[in-house]
């Protein structure tokens, strides 16, 4: 189970990069999980050492009867960091 954690926060790493993201730009975390009992202290485990220390974003953990072969699915919504605002306050 460890091991698919920290596979599906690679990945999630990877797609954040790819869209000029870092898990500091995350607002939203949705865990699904199949046996939350068992499981919690695993993914809060890998949370700490993959986004640090808190505070953190809005978590949500669900759990679920069946994930398609897997043990655990990640779902998070993001900001995406601007280098120019579009905001007509920011333009005067």
């Amino acid at each position: 189970f460890e091991d698919q954690v920290r596979r599906a926060f690679a990945n999630l790493r990877a797609v954040l990069a790819a869209a000029g993201c870092s898990f500091d730009d995350v607002v939203d975390v949705t865990t699904f999980h199949t046996n939350p009992d068992e499981q919690i202290e695993t993914v809060l485990a890998v949370r700490a050492e993959e986004i640090g220390a808190p505070p953190y974003p809005n978590w949500t953990a669900v759990g679920v009867n069946w994930l398609a072969g897997f043990e655990f699915e990640i779902k998070v919504i993001a900001r995406i960091p601007s280098t120019t605002s579009s905001h007509p306050a920011d333009k005067r």
